[in-house]
Parts: structure tokens; C-alpha cells; sequence
């Protein structure tokens, strides 16, 4: 039995988009007003520097935040949200609301469910067919 409407394509990217992991905790801290790299790094807990550099290019690439380089010395780079990144004020203020309610402090606690990998062992996709080549004789000749 399946489905009698289907998904909405606007929903989805949004879904993927401000569910990907520390994205929401990125735009959270990001509403309360801009931050630096490092302010962002020490406020979310055992995010790398790569993942949060690369989450801040995404959400950038997106026009959800802003990066301003102050020409200092030395130079600081800033983050803030632009107007598309504020519009998601409700919908994450809606997740904490959500949170309070219905995840506990244990659940808090531990790690986030990481997805699944494929482990060594299990099949692979089957490999594309090639033409077979004849058959060569491993005998050598006197």
C-alpha cells in the first residue's frame, strides 16, 4: 500500500537542507546574533573544524548566512544570518520548544545516531558485465 500523494520537492531540500547534521545548531546560535569560527567551534560540542567549515560554506552557498572578513590584524572573518537565515527563526524556535518537551537529558547526553555504513562483508552492487576476452593458454611452448 502506498502513499496516495507525494512528497513536496520544496519540503524535502528544506528538510535536507536545515536537517543536516549541525546545521540547526549553526542557525541557533547564529539567530541570538553573528559570531566567529571560533565562537561557533567551542559552542557546539565535537564538531571539527573541517565539518563546521563545511557547513558554513553549504548554509553560505544557500544565502542562509553572510561571511565578512575584517580586514584586521589579524584578519577576522565573521558569520551572520541574512534575512532568509532569520525567516527560520519560528521553525527552529518550534524544534527547541519540542525539545524541552519530549527529549530528556539522558537522551541529551548521548551521541546523535550516526548513519549506518557498509561494512566490509557486505554485497556490493553488482559490477558492470565487460566482454569477455578470449581465453589465453598459461602453457608455455618448448
Amino acid at each position: 500500500m502506498g502513499f496516495a500523494r507525494a512528497l513536496c520537492p520544496r519540503f524535502h531540500r528544506a528538510v535536507e537542507l536545515v536537517g543536516a547534521r549541525w546545521t540547526g545548531a549553526i542557525i541557533h546560535l547564529l539567530l541570538a546574533g553573528q559570531a566567529r569560527f571560533t565562537e561557533l567551534r567551542l559552542a557546539i560540542p565535537d564538531i571539527s573544524d573541517r565539518m563546521l567549515s563545511e557547513r558554513l560554506r553549504e548554509l553560505e552557498a544557500e544565502g542562509i548566512i553572510t561571511r565578512s572578513v575584517i580586514p584586521e590584524v589579524p584578519v577576522r572573518v565573521e558569520y551572520a544570518l541574512t534575512r532568509k537565515g532569520r525567516a527560520l527563526k519560528d521553525a527552529i524556535a518550534a524544534i527547541a520548544r519540542w525539545a524541552e518537551n519530549w527529549v530528556s537529558e539522558d537522551e541529551a547526553d548521548r551521541p546523535a545516531p550516526q548513519p549506518a555504513r557498509r561494512r566490509h562483508g557486505t554485497p556490493r552492487a553488482p559490477a558492470p558485465s565487460r566482454p569477455r576476452q578470449a581465453a589465453r593458454s598459461t602453457r608455455t611452448r618448448p
